[in-house]
């Protein structure tokens, strides 16, 4: 299968579920931002990854609102079904998206490096001279 339509059968997974989680979930556990980052497709459809970040106060309540987000699969299955027009309508597996986390801390050790590098009381004068300086 080309890549060109595994790419628009992922946007319109996409769309999709990020349509149901507005209009269609009202469960309690959903709590938080989600937003669905990437759908990975299998080249036969019949198998789609979907990566959720989910932004909250806590790694508990990711759990729980990804956990509420998997056992709501059907609801999701459902409404893939009525906006697809493809034979077979992929079976939905939901991951939490660990690349926005991993890329905080990331950030955060390049501050800590950048912390331990400079110096905490900079000398009186510059340590380099301006090139304007070395041309007078």
């Amino acid at each position: 299968m080309s890549v060109r339509r595994l790419e628009k059968i992922a946007r319109v997974i996409q769309e999709s579920v990020s349509t149901t989680l507005l209009t269609r979930l009202s469960d309690p556990r959903i709590q938080g931002l989600v937003t669905v980052t990437e759908v990975e497709v299998s080249p036969d459809l019949r198998q789609a990854t979907v990566f959720l970040s989910v932004l909250s106060a806590d790694e508990a309540t990711q759990r729980r609102t990804l956990a509420a987000i998997q056992h709501a699969a059907g609801v999701f299955q459902t409404c893939l079904g009525k906006a697809m027009t493809c034979r077979y309508v992929p079976h939905l597996r939901f991951e939490a998206d660990r690349k926005l986390h991993n890329t905080l801390q990331t950030l955060q050790l390049i501050e800590q490096v950048r912390k331990e590098w400079d110096p905490q009381d900079p000398p009186d004068g510059p340590e380099y001279p301006d090139a304007k300086d070395d041309q007078a």
